[in-house]
């Protein structure tokens, strides 16, 4: 229990940490850091095998490269636009829809409707929406569906975590040009490069090998259900770090999406 909260609080952390250094390096300069520290730290960790790749292991592993950046990125750009909670929150619909498209159970469908109802509460039109950001956090939730999807073919091909590794390795490759670019039309500081390197550690590598040492431990459900409480982290985290404060209606829109996973997790047999 406590590697699953501080998994979550870490990766949730490293998100707001990394929004510290937007204004000089931008979501893209970020991302672009955090893709380099992920590849860093899982190539080390799996030492994939990449020679003996055969096609049919490496166009799911390229897809899940992509997919992975791009969650990444529109993420990022969701929390500069709309807050790290709400962000977070849309993308947590993308393996929601995932657990609730596959049940024909009534109780799924309740807990559909439930989630609908908290969407309709956050994406509400008001005169302060912002609905580029909340596109982006959308466009996280269908790559976080992907990334459930890709994974599964990737596991079920690749050996251990290297398509994993190889994948992240494929991603920073990809955001390397976007680095270099971004550090010569804006020369980071110190601080800023800091920042970003951080939400690579706790946003990447720490989640990444605590939830290999705590599935080895706790069912996929239980784990499952620990990880829904993650849009409330971000929302904390948020206001803590950030001082992004979510109103009554965000609450309750936040608890809604939150209520209908655990619900649905919790009566499964």
């Amino acid at each position: 229990m406590a590697a699953m909260a501080g998994s979550g609080l870490s990766n949730q952390t490293g998100a707001a940490v990394g929004a510290l250094a937007f204004p000089v390096l931008g979501p893209l300069g970020v991302v672009a850091v955090r893709q380099y520290v992920a590849a860093l730290v899982l190539l080390a960790v799996a030492r994939p095998r990449l020679r003996r790749f055969t096609w049919r292991q490496w166009w799911p592993v390229l897809l899940l490269g992509g997919v992975f950046g791009t969650m990444n990125l529109s993420l990022y750009s969701a929390v500069d636009r709309i807050g790290l909670g709400l962000a977070v929150t849309l993308e947590f619909l993308g393996p929601l829809t995932i657990a609730l498209a596959a049940s024909r159970r009534r109780l799924d469908a309740g807990c559909a409707v439930l989630a609908g109802a908290g969407v309709v509460a956050l994406m509400r039109p008001r005169p302060s929406a912002d609905y580029t950001g909340m596109a982006l956090g959308l466009v996280a939730a269908c790559c976080w569906a992907s990334y459930i999807l890709l994974n599964r073919i990737v596991g079920r091909r690749v050996p251990g975590a290297q398509g994993a590794a190889a994948a992240s390795a494929v991603s920073a490759l990809a955001f390397l040009p976007v680095g270099v670019a971004v550090a010569l039309g804006h020369p980071p500081t110190a601080g800023a490069v800091l920042c970003a390197v951080a939400a690579g550690v706790l946003s990447s590598a720490v989640p990444y090998l605590t939830d290999l040492l705590t599935l080895r431990h706790v069912p996929a459900r239980t784990f499952g259900l620990f990880m829904s409480v993650n849009p409330v982290l971000a929302a904390v985290v948020g206001q803590v770090i950030l001082h992004q404060d979510p109103g009554a209606v965000e609450w309750a829109g936040i608890g809604a999406v939150v209520t209908a996973n655990a619900m649905s997790l919790a009566t499964r047999r």
